[in-house]
């Protein structure tokens, strides 16, 4: 949620998603429906001007990617519907009342990310590191679904398996240098991104791949850009479902009346060219379970 998005692989591919999806259910842009892309490009602040500017547009549905987009959009209208893609616990939020019953202008897909996801990331890290006592996690405290998940499924999955965790705050991009000063520090044995780190993605993978530092995420464009290895729902999957709950409720759907549909479709990918350019060997058992392994 600037009318031209960057041009990344990785939006590029969700963007084909939804138009699929849309496509599925007889909607296609230029034909029976006119599409305003607003892209903050990482910048929460610039959400809210982007929320306020499709209200004065009196826009028939509102569609977010993200946590910080879908308050936005929620403070900005209460009676525009808002279909919420990729987002986390959107319950503990607040952006919805339950994942059954909504309630109010909000309804999507959650991205289940935290939970047993946490606890299957940590284990897959686990099975590539054998020996790995300290894992370093960058999140953003200010940001309500990575504070719940750094607190609810992390800690207590790390402390599961006998691993230290290094707190590894970062709430915007004047905070890096501190954090990586840190890390250097603390030294873990690899890292954890998690998805609000997204705008940082760069610098955190230079950083890592200078340090030699194994680096793990929930969403797959952090592999496809040289995370070492990934576990987290199919976004593209989401995206393409997420337009269905578009399509209902521009036909006279309530949201309201649209339970909240969790991920159905997760995916583990392994970056073996990282892998082998940091030394380290991912156990044969371990690639047979990826659902992809890239290799150049």
């Amino acid at each position: 949620m600037a009318d031209t998005p960057p041009r990344t692989p990785d939006l590029e591919r969700l963007w084909e998603a939804l138009q699929q999806g849309l496509g599925e259910h007889g909607y296609v842009e230029g034909q029976n429906l006119i599409i305003a892309r607003r892209y903050s490009e990482g910048n929460g602040a610039k959400n809210a001007e982007f929320a306020a500017e499709l209200v004065r547009m009196n826009v028939d549905l509102i569609l977010t990617a993200s946590s910080s987009a879908t308050h936005a959009a929620k403070q900005a209208t209460s009676t525009i519907p808002i279909v919420m893609l990729n987002v986390s616990i959107p319950e503990r939020q607040n952006l919805v009342a339950s994942l059954a019953r909504p309630g109010g202008n909000i309804t999507g897909i959650s991205n289940q990310i935290g939970g047993e996801a946490s606890v299957k990331m940590l284990g897959f890290l686990r099975d590539a590191l054998p020996s790995l006592s300290k894992v370093g996690i960058l999140w953003n405290p200010d940001n309500q679904a990575s504070a719940i998940s750094f607190r609810e499924s992390e800690l207590p999955a790390a402390q599961s398996l006998r691993i230290a965790v290094v707190s590894i705050e970062i709430r915007r991009v004047d905070d890096l240098e501190s954090a990586f000063a840190a890390v250097a520090r603390e030294r873990p044995g690899a890292l954890w991104a998690h998805l609000n780190m997204a705008p940082y993605r760069g610098p955190i993978l230079e950083f890592a791949a200078r340090r030699r530092l194994p680096l793990v995420a929930h969403a797959r464009f952090w592999a496809d850009a040289g995370a070492v290895m990934t576990y987290g729902p199919d976004t593209a999957d989401l995206f393409c479902r997420g337009a269905s709950y578009a399509a209902r409720i521009l036909k006279g759907a309530k949201p309201a009346d649209l339970p909240v549909e969790q991920p159905t479709k997760f995916e583990l990918i392994i970056n073996l060219k990282t892998a082998k350019a940091l030394g380290l060997m991912i156990p044969p058992s371990l690639l047979q379970r990826a659902d992809q392994v890239i290799e150049s």
